[in-house]
């Protein structure tokens, strides 16, 4: 099955970019179009590797895929750069969205961190007013075009400097006008969740909702910190809570596994996992399994009974879309319409909303995937 960023792909006779879907991993320096970098970049005279947009979005994929998430995260200078103005931030955001919209997604929510955004003056509040800007004109501009989507911020502290409880005030204070929830990114290794334990005290203290990014560039010891110190809901990838199954036995089709206790935890109490395939390959995440996507432990997951769930975690750097990521998943593992409706109520579970709210996207889900 040909497969790549932009064309759509066909399962059972439906087109898997017309089916509704749900986004809860997906980081807004990620996700910025190359032609927008080149037009930015050239108002603050950025120096670029490329001036042209399809000449640069193949730099971005051949720097990203280096199998280290440090390397990987290296590609972001550039994205970073064209977004500390208003105007950026904004843009940026507005077309995002549109993106999203243009993938069939009618639900997502975006991560980024506000404190990576100050170099020309911008205070927090006025990066967060600017994105949230964005995102509203997204919105609008989708629904002109007859597509319905909604997307919240996820506010990120970055987990190698000290300002996680003033980023965690921030989040709190910008809810009910676009936040939804909060995230730390950033070297995981090294850096454990538990370095920002007070902001994520006060965050449980306000009940506010938390994303972790944990188990991709660390292993299990990062996931557990991610639970027992950052309450969190969902990881972010969380793909190495795979280290934590031993296979016993395989027979034919049935493979007997015997489960560790903190992979019981999170399987058992639905901790959403928020997997990103092509990501997990090229930053070396699932290097321990293999190098192709068929030996990603996605598969051995979900049929365990995890909560999985399909992002693209950075689509400029990954060159994809998530419509692209199902397709990619069903090339490898030969998963069905049903497989995938599975994955969307996954997230429409997992997403930072009411119940009230979920309930509906889940209708929404249930009524796409049966047309």
């Amino acid at each position: 099955m040909p497969i790549d960023q932009h064309g759509d792909t066909e399962l059972q006779g439906l087109s898997l970019r017309g089916l509704p879907k749900i986004s809860l991993h997906d980081h807004l320096d990620g996700g910025v179009r190359p032609e927008t970098i080149i037009e930015l970049g050239d108002e603050i005279g950025l120096e670029l590797p490329e001036s042209d947009g399809t000449a640069l979005a193949d730099w971005f994929a051949q720097k990203s895929d280096s199998g280290s998430l440090v390397e990987y995260l290296k590609t972001f200078d550039l994205t970073t750069a064209v977004m500390q103005t208003p105007e950026g931030l904004t843009r940026v955001a507005r077309e995002f969205v549109e993106d999203l919209a243009a993938d069939g997604v009618i639900y997502g929510e975006v991560r980024w961190a506000p404190e990576q955004h100050l170099t020309r003056g911008l205070s927090l509040e006025e990066a967060v007013e600017a994105v949230q800007t964005g995102i509203e004109e997204g919105e609008e501009a989708a629904e002109d075009r007859g597509h319905d989507i909604r997307v919240g911020q996820l506010i990120t502290a970055m987990r190698h400097t000290d300002r996680s409880l003033e980023i965690a005030k921030l989040a709190v204070s910008w809810r009910e006008r676009g936040v939804v929830g909060f995230d730390i990114a950033g070297p995981e290794d090294g850096f454990l969740p538990s370095r920002h334990r007070a902001a994520f005290d006060y965050l449980a203290s306000e009940f506010f909702p938390t994303t972790v990014h944990a188990g991709e560039a660390a292993g299990l010891e990062s996931i557990r910190s991610a639970i027992i110190d950052g309450r969190a809901l969902r990881l972010g990838h969380g793909v190495r809570i795979a280290q934590d199954l031993e296979i016993i036995s395989r027979a034919g089709d049935e493979v007997l596994v015997q489960f560790g206790d903190l992979a019981r935890w999170v399987r058992d109490r639905e901790i959403t996992l928020e997997l990103s395939p092509s990501s997990n390959l090229q930053t070396g995440a699932v290097a321990a399994w293999g190098e192709e996507l068929g030996d990603h432990p996605f598969d051995l997951l979900y049929q365990l009974g995890f909560s999985v769930t399909v992002n693209v975690d950075n689509r400029t750097m990954s060159r994809t879309s998530l419509t692209r990521e199902l397709a990619l998943l069903v090339d490898a593992f030969e998963y069905d319409l049903d497989d995938l409706e599975t994955f969307q109520l996954n997230a429409a579970a997992g997403a930072f909303l009411p119940i009230e709210e979920r309930e509906e996207l889940i209708e929404l889900i249930a009524e796409g995937f049966e047309r």
